[in-house]
């Protein structure tokens, strides 16, 4: 298919806002009105490769989510579904961060309108609040805990039954049946009550002579004030200062503290 014809199936599918820029042999930018949030339009490269023709955003759409979060942050969690969920939907190909779409049977409009399509609703992950970011810690947190941990000896927001009937003091997890049970704290970033509430239960629980274990998860532990967080070291020894890069050193700890048949990985 010749130029011409390629940039008017692109019209007709998509709009008239359009053009192409020769960058090279068999090689065009794809100039569309549409952008990200600050403004940047979205970088969209033509290609031929040997008979094969190949819409790409030549790795551009990963580097500018960069700019505005940790990769870690749209590798994981609800946003890494999120990106998934676009990629699949719109049979794009994430090839090491290159995200590439292949036009079959001369399909040029179709192509442009689903990867347009997915680059928008990748883009959107920017848009999640605070609020949708904290959920997304802890159903992270959750997620990560119901694959170490069998859902049995889990109990989630627990409070003592009877020293606790006004459920003053609760616990995120605890891993129950064992003579020393497993308190775990998720604790979200930027929220220094958060990590003051946990303490304070700590505090209430050794007052009370119970014999437990502390595991404390940070979001992003750099974000706590520093006399809050010295307060919570002071009570909770076995601390993580995110989820995402302690993962297997958090499971190496579950495996220290827990007995074997309580851990998926293990007992399965």
């Amino acid at each position: 298919m010749k130029t011409d014809q390629i940039l008017e199936s692109f019209k007709v599918k998509v709009c008239n806002k359009i053009t192409l820029k020769s960058e090279g042999l068999d090689k065009y930018r794809v100039i569309t009105p549409f952008k990200f949030e600050d403004g940047d339009h979205f970088k969209i490269i033509l290609k031929k490769v040997n008979n094969d023709f190949f819409l790409t955003d030549e790795g551009h759409t990963y580097m500018h989510l960069s700019y505005y979060m940790d990769e870690n942050d749209f590798q994981s969690g609800t946003r890494e579904k999120i990106i998934k969920n676009a990629l699949n939907l719109e049979h794009i190909i994430d090839n090491d961060g290159e995200l590439q779409i292949k036009i079959t049977d001369e399909k040029f409009g179709d192509s442009l309108f689903s990867f347009l399509q997915g680059l928008t609703k990748i883009s959107n992950i920017t848009y999640l609040s605070r609020d949708v970011v904290r959920t997304t810690f802890e159903e992270d947190l959750k997620s990560y805990l119901y694959e170490q941990i069998r859902a049995e000896h889990i109990d989630k927001k627990w409070h003592h039954p009877i020293l606790d009937k006004t459920k003053k003091y609760v616990i995120d997890y605890r891993i129950n049946g064992i003579e020393k049970p497993l308190f775990i704290f998720g604790l979200d970033k930027k929220s220094d009550t958060k990590v003051r509430d946990a303490t304070i239960c700590i505090h209430q629980f050794e007052k009370w002579k119970m014999n437990f274990e502390v595991i404390g998860i940070f979001e992003e532990q750099e974000t706590i004030g520093r006399k809050v967080l010295a307060q919570f070291t002071d009570v909770c020894k076995n601390q993580y200062s995110n989820l995402y890069s302690n993962k297997d050193r958090i499971q190496s700890n579950l495996k220290e503290i827990l007995p074997a048949s309580y851990l998926v990985a293990v007992s399965e």
